[in-house]
């Protein structure tokens, strides 16, 4: 089992989704976030103050799956998220970390099947 944890854009959410609905990976989590990277934020005028914004909106996908659906999700999550051909700058991150155990709180399943 692993845990996919992707920070894209706010925006590319609905093409995400759409694409992992595709592949049948139809549960996961999303937690609004901020962050930077190589866009290094931005400079904005608040009344006669210059100041530096340098937190970006993005949101924050977690994704648990088992073994068989980790390729098929990174690529669907890099398919929604990535701008144009070549990509942009901004078009985010995807982690892939071991997960050593779910548990389903309904019914008590662990492991594979708790997934």
């Amino acid at each position: 089992m692993k845990l996919i944890i992707a920070i894209v854009q706010p925006h590319k959410l609905d093409e995400i989704k759409r694409q992992l609905n595709q592949i049948e990976v139809t549960r996961l989590t999303i937690m609004d976030c901020q962050g930077f990277g190589r866009q290094q934020g931005k400079t904005d005028v608040l009344g006669a103050d210059e100041v530096e914004m340098n937190l970006r909106r993005k949101v924050q996908l977690q994704i648990a799956v088992n073994e068989e659906f980790v390729e098929p999700t990174i690529e669907a999550i890099v398919a929604g998220a990535k701008s144009g051909a070549d990509g942009t700058i901004g078009d985010g991150k995807i982690f892939v970390v071991p997960l050593d155990d779910c548990i389903r709180v309904r019914t008590g399943e662990r492991g594979p099947d708790a997934v």
